[in-house]
């Protein structure tokens, strides 16, 4: 894919701030009035070409200010006078939606639905002239077939953490809602990674979109602090327990692989420790929105999460992030420890490796090109060499060398060179075309727009 709008054509332009980005003087008063001074990479890369009416990619890492990417050119395209919704954004979570409506509704009228929580607020809110909508796509369809979501004048349309949504599921759900909203918008997609099924929905459902890609220079783990620990499954408890007394955080954010495990780690580490908390998907909204507000207020120090909730955590104040169960994607590795870090602030993030995981880690650092500098902590034995037959369920796979702290690493099986990018990469184009159309005229993929004017 061709990439445009790197940050050395774009560097002249942050310095200058919003106001060379052509938005509207009211939208450049009310971003000074919050005290919005400076775009990001991604912001001065990708609005200007939104406000051009285009449909856009924007590929970059989180935290790294994608919402206000979108959110200030579709405000630039809202008519003022026409109380109805004429924006639609998709979230892959209940927190990454609320997220977005507490950075929109100081700018703008919007109506926030997802699932958890009754329908008789989200109507009220629909009824009160909302012009942007935000939710997640299972309650947006419910909304539809209830007839209290029309989407027959939606004018832009966007898809935000596009690969997150992809990854829970939620293709069917999204596909069905771009078939109900006019052929003739605009659409805006953006992700931290583009992945094979994020391609097939952009040559399917996008008119020739331009492409902004910050990843490759935007990986936003550069100022974060890595580091591993090798330690046996039964000894992750009180490693956790030492590095913590070590630490001394100022907030933590620890990530387990299952909501099960959420759970007893959050109950062990509650017998030992105040302000600690436990967010997963089961838990009921209202709970859940509790939880994010005593996280961000500060009053909890440590909260144990999965994944999928922990996507949604976007706490400047997190110093920590902790992974007690290594990630099997890369991917998601990256997500997890850009939660510390945020938009420019030092971080750190540690990660549990047991005996039979070992080549994870490598995938991790082969992804990052960057290896991960193995700790310890002094007078505490983490491992005793022990292997088990098998991984814990849900948690890495046989095989691979070992890892000692401070020492060198022994060769894992099929590790090859440390320095290069991941195997098979190969040219990702063949996830195009799909048999049976669409809605829409299918394009060949991201271009760099012309200047040309766009046959929709």
């Amino acid at each position: 894919m061709d990439s445009l709008n790197t940050d050395s054509e774009h560097s002249e332009l942050r310095e200058s701030g919003f106001e060379e980005l052509n938005l509207r003087p009211e939208i450049l008063a009310n971003l000074d009035r919050i005290g919005y001074r400076q775009p990001s990479p991604i912001q001065a890369a990708f609005i200007p070409e939104a406000l051009k009416g285009i449909d856009v990619i924007g590929q970059a890492q989180t935290g790294t200010g994608k919402t206000a990417a979108f959110l200030l050119p579709v405000l630039q395209r809202l008519s003022p006078d026409d109380k109805f919704p004429q924006v639609l954004i998709l979230g892959p979570t209940r927190e990454l939606v609320h997220q977005v409506h507490e950075e929109g509704k100081k700018l703008v009228k919007m109506a926030c639905v997802y699932g958890g929580e009754g329908f008789d607020r989200q109507i009220r809110e629909f009824r009160a002239g909302a012009q942007i909508v935000v939710g997640t796509p299972g309650r947006i369809i419910d909304m539809m077939r209830r007839r209290h979501f029309d989407t027959s004048r939606i004018r832009v349309m966007v898809l935000d953490e596009a690969d997150r949504m992809l990854d829970i599921g939620f293709r069917p759900d999204i596909e069905r809602i771009l078939r109900q909203v006019p052929t003739e918008r605009q659409t805006l997609l953006l992700s931290a990674t583009m992945p094979d099924e994020v391609l097939k929905l952009t040559h399917r459902y996008m008119v020739d979109p331009a492409m902004v890609d910050l990843s490759s220079k935007d990986m936003n783990v550069e100022r974060i602090e890595q580091r591993s620990f090798r330690v046996d499954e039964d000894r992750k408890l009180k490693l956790l327990m030492r590095l913590l007394v070590r630490e001394k955080p100022r907030q933590t954010l620890i990530f387990c692989q299952m909501k099960s495990s959420v759970r007893r780690l959050a109950d062990e580490l509650g017998k030992r420790i105040r302000g600690v908390m436990a967010m997963q998907g089961d838990m009921p909204q209202n709970k859940r929105s509790r939880v994010m507000k005593a996280f961000r207020e500060g009053e909890i120090r440590v909260l144990v999460a999965t994944d999928v909730v922990g996507r949604g955590i976007d706490v400047e104040g997190i110093s920590h992030v902790i992974n007690y169960d290594i990630p099997e994607d890369p991917d998601a590795y990256v997500h997890r420890i850009g939660r510390t870090g945020r938009m420019g602030k030092d971080g750190l993030a540690f990660t549990f490796v047991t005996p039979n995981q070992s080549d994870l880690l490598t995938a991790i650092e082969k992804h990052m090109n960057k290896m991960i500098e193995a700790d310890s902590i002094e007078g505490f034995v983490a491992c005793y060499g022990r292997k088990t037959s098998s991984p814990p369920v849900g948690r890495g796979r046989p095989g691979g060398g070992s890892r000692r702290p401070g020492g060198p690493r022994s060769s894992r099986g099929g590790g090859g060179s440390r320095g290069g990018g991941r195997s098979g990469g190969g040219n990702r184009s063949s996830g195009g075309s799909r048999s049976g159309g669409g809605n829409r005229s299918r394009s060949k993929g991201p271009r760099r727009p012309t200047s040309s004017s766009r046959s929709r």
